[in-house]
């Protein structure tokens, strides 16, 4: 799994909506909130499209290197075989878990995670699964170096905690699209990040999931140090042709896309019609992540 995670072209599909994000999920994908009723049936049938995409057959680690699940969709199953030993086993596509539990408000500029109660279990149970890594989100509005080294300090202690349990940390401090100063931003999360990895302890590796910079190939020195297994993108709610196009500039880093991969997906298509819209959209991801310009 590490050697695909630092070195195999592809990308990383994120499939982690939790209960915030499901229903606008589900609504993307042709399902009202009227047509369910009840946090069981929503997630139900979450879990059918996620299974949807899971077994279709464009969704293989020929493309898609690894997925993010969210906590529940790691506790289903697949034809009765758990999800994680089935995207890796039969699909060969490396298993993380989304572990953050939402947002505080925004304080200097920022939104902190909010605590994670239990995740000490968690992380104990995601290992037992077999899966490899974890993924955090907070985010960032403003260029408030306060706020962004919060973030950043929250972020890596966060890490150090999941690296405990022999899980490799997907950090990933979003810089909102809407920031209006973006940029400057990115310029002072960069230098934070920076200062956390080098406070790491010797051995330990962590990944970036990071919003699409404005300057192009800002992140760079963050992909070439070696205590960095990968850098990946969020879609951030650019379109998948807008996220695509703005990747592709970016040497070094591949896209982990949630919205941007499903969203041309309906609930109504037919298996050949859903299986070609899929493998469409995972065709244009890996091109954007492996053929820079």
């Amino acid at each position: 799994m590490s050697e695909q995670i630092a070195k195999k072209p592809g990308f990383i599909a994120a499939l982690d909506q939790s209960g915030g994000s499901t229903p606008g999920a589900l609504r993307l994908y042709g399902i009202p909130e009227t047509a369910y009723s009840g946090d069981a049936e929503m997630f139900r049938l979450v879990h059918e499209m996620r299974v949807r995409i899971m077994t279709a057959p464009a969704f293989s680690g020929d493309k898609v290197i690894a997925a993010i699940l969210f906590e529940r969709t790691m506790d289903g199953d697949v034809d009765g075989k758990p999800v994680p030993s089935f995207l890796w086993e039969d699909r060969g596509v490396v298993p993380f878990l989304k572990v953050d539990k939402g947002l505080e408000a925004e304080a200097d500029g920022v939104n902190l995670m909010k605590p994670i109660p239990g995740l000490n279990e968690l992380l104990a149970r995601a290992a037992k699964l077999g899966v490899y890594g974890t993924k955090m989100r907070s985010t960032i509005t403003l260029a408030n170096p306060a706020g962004i080294a919060a973030i950043v300090r929250q972020q890596f202690a966060l890490g150090a905690q999941i690296a405990g349990h022999g899980l490799v940390p997907i950090l990933e401090p979003e810089v909102s699209i809407k920031s209006p100063n973006k940029s400057e931003a990115e310029a002072i999360l960069l230098a934070e990040l920076r200062t956390g990895l080098d406070a790491l302890p010797a051995g330990q590796r962590v990944m970036f999931k990071l919003t699409i910079p404005d300057v192009t190939d800002l992140y760079a020195p963050l992909i070439a140090d070696e205590r960095v297994e990968r850098v990946v993108a969020l879609s951030g709610g650019y379109t998948r042709a807008d996220a695509c196009a703005r990747l592709a500039h970016n040497h070094g880093i591949i896209a982990s896309f949630s919205r941007a991969l499903v969203e041309n997906l309906r609930h109504s298509m037919s298996g050949q019609e859903f299986d070609a819209a899929l493998a469409a959209a995972i065709g244009e991801i890996y091109q954007a992540s492996t053929v820079k310009t």
